[in-house]
């Protein structure tokens, strides 16, 4: 029978006035709603005492973590089809269709991103959290290309940190409505639940986070624009949000396109919002190299900009 993995450590100086979970989060790889299951259950003593997930950290205390054996995987793989891009024995990155859920949820609990993988790589399923093995970082539904995911705990913690430590370098294409008259430009407007609708994430909130979105455009297309982005952070929908806030929300962005989405005519109207993850770079969870992906734009894309030009 596997005993609990036990992690002990001593709070560094970066845990000064974070929250406990948030600061064990970033120091072992964890996901943050694993380590509060974890504080919950009373498998995390600071300095021989359990606390709550919002204490705050500080440094010197003494962290013990008793982490149980994972549980056998209730997802059942399923051959769906990858477009592989890399692959060895600590990563395997993708090029993510649109319309492919990333991992199992309330109206999606079979046909995802997750059983595809779990057909592909069957030693998966002790990886990170039971629904989302080796997930480290997601794209929405409707979004295309490039996804890391880790196929060893090493591998999970290094790309968690990285992910957290904004080291890895991330590159959209996105195709927006109205034409952006600065060649380039830095969009910075923190990023909180909508207050009204949970579904939605808004600028205008009381409890935003830090937000940065870096652009540049690449072709102007009469009434629409390319544009390459670089998300300095990793918020639920930054670059949409941010998009939408001045003005140019991606085309067939029906959650954030508003008044320009519903008015644009029959030959602009897209299946799905035009937002494509398209290189990812990062470092090699073993050597430490460092790594660069690129996805190649999707038909609908590349279709579209044939027919604007």
């Amino acid at each position: 029978m596997s005993s609990d993995e036990v992690r002990e450590l001593v709070a560094d100086a970066s845990a000064g006035g974070q929250r406990l979970d948030r600061y064990l989060s970033t120091a072992t790889g964890l996901p943050r709603s694993q380590i509060q299951r974890l504080i919950k259950a009373g498998r995390v003593l600071v300095d021989g005492r359990q606390p709550k997930a919002s204490a705050t950290a500080h440094p010197g205390q003494q962290i013990s973590l008793s982490i149980p054996p994972p549980q056998p995987s209730t997802l059942t793989p399923e051959p769906i089809p990858l477009d592989i891009l890399y692959e060895d024995d600590d990563l395997l990155v993708l090029n993510k269709p649109a319309g492919l859920v990333v991992h199992p949820a309330p109206g999606h609990q079979a046909g995802t991103l997750v059983h595809a993988i779990l057909y592909h790589c069957p030693d998966l399923p002790g990886i990170g959290e039971e629904r989302r093995p080796g997930i480290v970082h997601r794209l929405d539904k409707e979004t295309s290309g490039v996804m890391v995911v880790a196929k060893t705990d090493t591998a999970m913690a290094s790309l968690a940190t990285q992910f957290k430590g904004r080291r890895v370098k991330k590159t959209y294409i996105a195709l927006v409505h109205g034409e952006v008259k600065q060649p380039e430009g830095q969009i910075v407007a923190d990023i909180g639940r909508h207050e009204q609708d949970r579904k939605r994430m808004a600028v205008r909130t009381r409890k935003g986070r830090e937000a940065v979105t870096n652009y540049r455009v690449v072709r102007r297309l009469g009434g629409l624009t390319l544009l390459e982005l670089r998300p300095h952070t990793g918020r639920t929908h930054q670059i949409r949000v941010h998009l939408s806030a001045i003005g140019h929300p991606v085309v067939g962005d029906k959650l954030y396109g508003g008044r320009r989405e519903r008015k644009v005519g029959v030959g602009v109207k897209a299946e799905r919002h035009l937002l494509h993850a398209w290189k990812l770079g990062l470092f090699h969870p073993r050597t430490d190299e460092w790594m660069e992906f690129e996805a190649p734009l999707p038909p609908d894309l590349t279709s579209r900009l044939h027919a604007e030009s």
